[in-house]
């Protein structure tokens, strides 16, 4: 017998009012349809449900212990067709895991703080960026979000724009490039340590240098920014670093940050998180957080 859900509400209605009137009353059905339904779920049973007793009606042994267990899965039934609320951030338990860029790690401190003084059993689990498409994590993998430079996202893919950042040439204090004119021929004479996940050699700073006769020499490659700004705080090296993300990074290792002596590209930072996240309250809260550590 196929199942019909109507029957199960009509039960739980019957089950609570003891009537046929009284069930249709709340049901908003004519007493008729509801006499109907009861001779359905009789049928499906094989149990009367409810049986005269003088005026009255009242349930048999069968109905008195189905009773408590077809009103919880009544509820239950209503409780998935009803558009979600905001979350309990008190009592909230969830990993978050956010793909990000190291330069977008250093708004961690602010996001933990901001995430557990509201949800303090949340957890965030930041997973670098990787050479390969970022997108297959948020759409099959472990990533919920993904915070950084959003290359060509698919369609099933939301994007939205946090800030739009500017590069920096970083230096150690006392570098002889942080007194007077910083210039392209001086940035080209300095050896460089070159920040890329991908292992490239050259970037948007070469393209330049070589419209105007020059070259740079790359000492050192390494995969993330953070690892090129250690290498800077002990030698010569000059690196580059988005001056907005990593403010605090720079200040807390002495470094020097310079404006580079041509125009560079800006860096558009950006949330992205697969559409179906879309109606989920507690990933809804996370992105306005990231907004408001972002924005601050």
């Amino acid at each position: 017998m196929q199942l019909d859900l109507n029957l199960l509400t009509a039960l739980d209605a019957l089950l609570e009012e003891g009537s046929v009137g009284g069930a249709a009353r709340r049901l908003h059905l004519s007493e008729p349809a509801t006499s109907r339904a009861l001779g359905r779920i009789r049928a499906a049973i094989g149990d009367p449900i409810l049986v005269r007793s003088g005026r009255a009606m009242v349930p048999t042994p069968r109905a008195q212990a189905i009773r408590a267990e077809v009103h919880a899965l009544v509820e239950r039934a209503q409780a998935v067709f009803t558009p979600p609320g905001e979350p309990d951030l008190g009592r909230l338990e969830r990993t978050f895991t956010v793909l990000a860029s190291d330069a977008a790690i250093s708004l961690g401190p602010d996001l933990l703080a901001r995430v557990r003084a509201v949800a303090p059993q949340v957890v965030l689990r930041f997973l670098g960026e990787t050479p390969t498409a970022d997108a297959a994590q948020l759409r099959d993998g472990p990533a919920d979000l993904d915070i950084g430079v959003i290359h060509r996202p698919p369609p099933e893919i939301r994007v939205e724009p946090l800030v739009t950042d500017t590069m920096a040439v970083v230096v150690r204090a006392g570098h002889p490039l942080a007194t007077g004119r910083l210039t392209r021929p001086r940035l080209a004479a300095a050896a460089h340590v070159s920040a890329s996940r991908r292992g490239k050699l050259t970037g948007p700073v070469d393209d330049d240098l070589a419209e105007h006769g020059l070259r740079r020499q790359v000492a050192m490659v390494v995969p993330t920014f953070s690892a090129g700004l250690l290498v800077v705080a002990r030698t010569d090296l000059v690196g580059l670093m988005p001056r907005g993300l990593g403010a605090a990074t720079l200040e807390s290792l002495g470094l020097v940050a310079l404006d580079p002596p041509m125009p560079l590209p800006p860096i558009e930072i950006g949330m992205a998180w697969h559409q179906r996240y879309d109606a989920d309250g507690a990933h809804s809260w996370l992105r306005s957080v990231v907004r408001e550590a972002v924005a601050s």
